[in-house]
């Protein structure tokens, strides 16, 4: 449908009135023919939609910013993630885009953010091309024709074709993303990669809903079993299997990526997944695989020829390939996307130093510590082929996404966690016998039998070993699982070069948490991993 707007877009205190067309809420197949005449992307053998992103196939942080006025000036968590931009050069840049998008034809979609009615949030994303609006679609959440949207509370432009002058514009680069709290607008330029949109919509939530209501948002996926009563969150980030252990079959999807935990329970903020697809395959994950169809955006996935085949295994424009399709494409996704409190919660973490145990139950105080460290661990390559794990911490497994401390985060969670007594688990899904190029990863097979032991209460009366160093208490046995790989010590060959390399991550730990030790309570600085000499 080609809508004619009579009123102008508010963007904040500025009206703006456009000279293009305005396609206003059009379907998902619509955007489709429209991606394909626009020369956006094209249809796979299944149907769905492969759109190319262009220059940027990620997010760009430190092109992100967020307007220094009086709202934000003594509550936002200031540094290298949260950039101040000043007023003048948002209203400045903003002009410039009206400008920039007067003439062009604009896609316009009005959607809302959490399931749970008391704390939605309603916005209009006004995107520069189609395949921007199939994700606006997909990834927020749709209002039925019998409840319409009466007012907006947030816009986003996401105008890829305008860039800025950084000498000019007060920006870094061409490409940026700016949040301004007071006007409830974001601007977003110069790049065209979809993730932009729903990250800047995350950190907005991220500041108004613990600030004004009190509830934890977590970056983090949820599925409930099919009772209904014993909600599971996972936290982790990219490459730990957030999104692949929470696609379980046996379990129904609350959502993959972004929750909301208030006094009633947890709710999802958004109305679709935005999956990884790389290395994509039915048999590793059946839900995913086959929730690619007509309607969903595939992101930078290349093709078998022109067989129009999507080939997840070639990464040479991005190892960053995405699917985005509304939930109800994951077959028993809960509808609405709400959940008890949760019973059981996971920290994921792909450790390729081969340090930590496959699972360990932790204390609220090492949960918090954990929490607010949120820790994984990359792997860097070398031209001459030497691999050497490198330590990636991330606050509250978000921390790109935190306006406010981290603090502020771990001590609702810490109150939660007490109140509704929730069992926190740390799970590795990276290495056993050594870091990597030297040990193996811990097959996705036991991973999932060792959260489904702990979901089924499996793991509550078995005997339980500390770790020396890390003082996680880790199981001896587990039903399904090989008892030689329990143990990451025992996994081990040489067991001096294993305590040497869990010494030199307790040393990054404890780097890592020197930020935040002025705001940590003592109990939980306790809880924190201890290097020591261990004789054997």
């Amino acid at each position: 449908m080609n809508s004619t707007i009579s009123e102008p877009l508010d963007l904040g205190n500025q009206k703006f009135y456009p000279k293009g067309k305005i396609f206003y809420q059009l379907s998902v197949p619509a955007l489709v023919e429209h991606a394909i005449l626009n020369r956006e992307g094209v249809l796979t053998e299944c149907g769905a939609l492969v759109a190319d992103t262009g220059k940027f196939t990620g997010r760009s942080p430190k092109d992100r910013y967020i307007v220094h006025d009086d709202k934000t000036k003594s509550t936002v968590w200031w540094g290298d993630i949260n950039q101040p931009l000043e007023a003048k050069y948002y209203g400045q840049l903003l002009t410039k885009m009206m400008h920039y998008m007067k003439d062009i034809d604009l896609y316009v979609r009005d959607g809302y953010v959490c399931a749970e009615k008391n704390h939605r949030l309603t916005l209009r994303v006004i995107t520069e091309s189609a395949y921007q609006n199939i994700f606006a679609h997909h990834l927020f959440m749709r209002p039925s024709r019998n409840e319409p949207l009466s007012s907006i509370n947030w816009t986003i432009l996401a105008i890829p074709g305008f860039e800025a002058i950084p000498l000019v514009d007060g920006v870094r680069s061409a490409n940026f993303v700016i949040i301004n709290f007071t006007e409830q607008v974001v601007l977003i330029g110069g790049t065209g990669y979809t993730g932009e949109i729903k990250k800047s919509i995350f950190s907005v939530l991220n500041y108004l809903l613990p600030t004004e209501k009190g509830i934890l948002s977590m970056h983090c996926s949820a599925n409930v079993g099919k009772e209904r009563g014993d909600t599971a969150l996972f936290f982790g980030l990219s490459g730990t299997g957030k999104t692949t252990l929470s696609a379980d079959e046996a379990r129904m999807l609350v959502g993959d990526d972004e929750h909301g935990w208030s006094e009633e329970g947890v709710f999802n903020f958004e109305g679709g997944c935005y999956a990884k697809c790389v290395g994509l395959a039915e048999e590793k994950e059946p839900q995913i695989f086959n929730a690619i169809r007509f309607g969903t955006l595939l992101e930078n996935v290349c093709m078998l020829g022109e067989s129009r085949i999507p080939d997840y295994n070639n990464i040479s424009k991005t190892e960053n390939t995405r699917a985005a399709y509304p939930v109800h494409f994951i077959k028993g996704a809960v509808e609405p996307a709400i959940a008890e409190h949760p019973k059981h919660i996971f920290f994921l973490t792909a450790d390729a130093f081969g340090v930590l145990p496959p699972i360990s139950k932790l204390s609220v105080e090492q949960a918090m510590y954990h929490f607010i460290s949120g820790y994984t661990a990359k792997v860097a390559g070398t031209e001459s082929g030497i691999i050497e794990p490198t330590a990636t911490f991330s606050a509250c497994f978000g921390k790109a996404f935190l306006p406010l401390h981290p603090a502020k985060y771990a001590a609702i969670l810490g109150k939660k966690l007490k109140t509704h007594q929730v069992q926190v688990w740390l799970v590795n899904t990276g290495w056993i016998g050594g870091a990597y190029g030297v040990g193996k990863r811990i097959p996705l097979v036991h991973t999932r039998n060792l959260i489904q032991a702990a979901l089924r209460g499996d793991l509550d009366e078995v005997d339980y070993q500390t770790h020396l160093i890390f003082g996680l208490a880790y199981p001896r046995s587990c039903p399904n699982i090989p008892s030689d790989i329990l143990s990451p010590r025992d996994s081990w060959r040489d067991k001096e070069a294993y305590f040497a390399q869990a010494n030199k991550l307790a040393e990054a730990f404890a780097e890592n948490f020197k930020q935040y030790e002025a705001e940590m309570d003592i109990k939980i600085l306790e809880a924190a991993p201890k290097v020591q000499i261990v004789s054997l």
